[in-house]
């Protein structure tokens, strides 16, 4: 019987996932915006066997511009051009169902597949945060759960749009004069109560059928919308322990949902920093974490608790009297992830913003390769992942490392692929996920 294997996607964010990477001599504070810098991670990426490539994204300015590199390259225009720099790894990119449309997005995230061969996929996020709605004309941002229901419709209008070709549409009968079938092109006509879209997708089914569906929500609709649509989750863990916990409801709520359990991918994020000793890589940790300026810290802090300006104080606890995660509108799992951290192991403001800094609430291990190899086979093999999001604190140097270090050690333990093989391959395939069928089409009656 062959071995599972595991999953591993690199998150890429500009300089590194520490805030403070950007301040290092070796970064470039100008990564962000070359082009040249993400080719050479997509590749480095692909040296490594990794499934995918992730990139987040949101419609807003993320954070202060003193803080750390601010704004992003749109994720699904860079992912574009990666297609034609790799050849195998999948390329994920994160858009929001709150302020797009589902006819226009369907269609980018169709072109990206096509473009690919077979290899996009969708981070779907609701976006928290006034920020954005304030962006898109509105005074606040809409209800978590208000949210939620619109990114249910949104799914179910794009799947409707991506299925509105069969696969066969397309006959090319040039003898006849017959280019295709307009028997077998499907208007959704749909009417909802957040949308109206009435005619067929101009572009025609992709490769993968649609892209791979991933969604990095952790809450109860977080879960909810998982369970029914998710092939893939990025998720927020401390503990093996809470991992274990989140793998097995997410995977029960998935078959309630009346799907396979094994048709839902769960990849925690960690954050490795890797030293060719322990006290090397906590050594280089520290320095990163001396790196970071506070104030911004504390900022941020206070933003996510829905705190006045002033209220904490760096060598305090956080306050007792937090409110409660149902208060939260915003991203009510991070908020219970971060409260928890704090209030487990009695970590001052000065101490939480330090252990935030590099992963913002994912796991941050800092250790050999060995040590970061054994962390992930223990989580890979006690039932808390199917693989992981790899977050390295610093860009390219962290993802070189990875590679170079740690990759060889899953790879003779069994657990990592060694090469990609021979054939191209779609990335619903490398996920061990099949081909989704195409709603208008009838299976074959049974004789």
């Amino acid at each position: 019987m062959t071995r599972r294997q595991l999953h591993l996607n690199a998150f890429l964010m500009n300089t590194g996932h520490h805030e403070a990477s950007w301040r290092l001599p070796e970064s470039d504070p100008y990564a962000h915006v070359d082009l040249a810098h993400y080719v050479r991670l997509a590749r480095t990426a692909e040296r490594g066997t990794f499934d995918s490539l992730f990139l987040a994204d949101g419609p807003q300015l993320w954070s202060s511009v003193g803080q750390r590199p601010a704004g992003a390259l749109e994720p699904i225009t860079l992912l574009t051009a990666l297609a034609t720099a790799t050849e195998h790894i999948g390329l994920i990119a994160t858009a929001s169902t709150s302020y797009n449309s589902p006819y226009n997005l369907a269609r980018k995230f169709a072109t990206l597949d096509h473009i690919s061969g077979g290899r996009a996929g969708w981070n779907i996020v609701t976006t928290a945060g006034a920020e954005a709605a304030r962006n898109f004309g509105l005074d606040a941002e809409p209800a978590h759960a208000e949210r939620y229901a619109r990114a249910a419709e949104f799914l179910d209008v794009t799947l409707k749009l991506w299925d509105s070709w069969e696969d066969d549409a397309i006959v090319a009968d040039k003898a006849a004069g017959v280019w295709g079938d307009d028997a077998k092109i499907h208007p959704p006509r749909h009417q909802g109560r957040f949308f109206s879209v009435e005619g067929a997708l101009n572009v025609p089914r992709t490769p993968q059928g649609y892209p791979l569906l991933v969604q990095a929500g952790s809450s109860e609709d977080g879960k909810r919308f998982a369970a029914r649509y998710a092939e893939a989750v990025f998720t927020a863990q401390q503990t093996v322990e809470d991992a274990r916990a989140f793998y097995a409801d997410l995977k029960s709520r998935t078959v309630a949902a009346g799907r396979d359990a094994d048709h839902v991918k769960v990849l925690p994020g960690i954050v490795p920093v890797l030293g060719s000793t322990e006290a090397e890589a906590r050594a280089d940790e520290r320095v990163l974490e001396d790196h970071i300026v506070h104030a911004h810290g504390v900022n941020h802090l206070e933003r996510l608790l829905h705190l006045d300006p002033g209220t904490l104080e760096l060598d305090s606890p956080l306050p007792a009297d937090l409110p409660p995660e149902s208060a939260i509108e915003g991203a009510k799992s991070r908020y219970t992830l971060i409260v928890g951290l704090a209030r487990r192991e009695r970590l001052t403001v000065r101490q939480l913003i330090g252990r935030l800094g590099g992963g913002r609430g994912h796991l941050t291990f800092a250790g050999t390769p060995e040590q970061v190899a054994d962390t992930i086979q223990l989580w890979f093999e006690s039932g808390a992942a199917d693989g992981f999001n790899i977050m390295p604190p610093v860009l390219p140097s962290g993802l070189d490392a990875f590679v170079d270090h740690v990759v060889p050690i899953l790879r003779a333990r069994g657990l990592l692929r060694t090469g990609y093989g021979d054939a191209r391959r779609t990335l619903r395939e490398r996920y061990g996920l099949p081909r989704p069928v195409n709603q208008h089409v009838t299976a074959p009656a049974l004789v």
